[in-house]
């Protein structure tokens, strides 16, 4: 049982157990290699190895809780699934449209990519990839890309290399969570559909419409 590993941790042990659940509840993923920006250099999560080196633990107690913990060794990402579909998160249209060109990027350099999985954008490369897609018209506002980054960021599928996140020399590092995100499928229906021109953006309705894309589990289609 898990409750007997966990009484077998450190006091200290424990404390890190517990915060890394609450981490992986609000974040969804937890990736293995990120940037360090003091020492400029890509560097491994100790936050990943702890949880690597207690994954039975950790997925006991997730387990009781209704959630399915997974790990990919190849890309380096730990994630949670809730088994119920229930805790999704619903994205602005504006969103939805970030997190599938920074999906369409990351395929696209991939193909370059050798030993390792980072990939490395700029703000201005994915809007200018995003108007010639004809998802947008026009560059949003500083404040809308500035909050899309953000959320992104804060579910742990981009991470802000230098600069604010508006800034269009801003450097991004698109993380391989997004592959867990956005399947090869659904990259597929947005090409059709902006072929179609059924996904470009209806400035009349910006501020209202939103399109459903789930950070957690499969849910439903986009």
């Amino acid at each position: 049982m898990w409750t007997e590993a966990y009484e077998k941790l450190t006091s200290s042990e424990k404390e890190e157990f517990r915060r890394l659940a609450n981490m992986l509840l609000s974040k969804t993923f937890i990736i293995r290699d990120y940037y360090d920006s003091k020492e400029e250099m890509m560097k491994i999560s100790p936050e990943y190895r702890f949880i690597e080196r207690n994954f039975e633990l950790f997925s006991g107690y997730f387990f009781c809780s209704g959630w399915d913990l997974l790990k990919d060794n190849q890309y380096g990402v730990i994630l949670v699934e809730n088994v119920y579909e229930y805790n999704r998160l619903k994205l602005s249209r504006l969103t939805t449209f970030f997190l599938y060109i920074i999906r369409l990027i990351y395929e696209e350099e991939r193909e370059h990519i050798s030993l390792r999985n980072e990939v490395i954008t700029t703000t201005g490369q994915i809007i200018h990839k995003m108007i010639n897609l004809n998802l947008i018209k026009k560059k949003p506002s500083d404040h809308d890309i500035s909050d899309s980054l953000r959320l992104l960021s804060n579910h742990n599928l981009i991470q802000k290399i230098s600069g604010p996140w508006e800034k269009a020399d801003t450097k991004i590092l698109i993380l391989p969570s997004v592959l867990f995100v956005v399947s090869n499928e659904r990259i597929s229906r947005i090409y059709d559909l902006v072929e179609n021109g059924e996904n470009t953006q209806d400035e009349n309705n910006q501020d209202n419409e939103t399109v459903s894309e789930i950070i957690r589990g499969e849910g439903e289609e986009a």
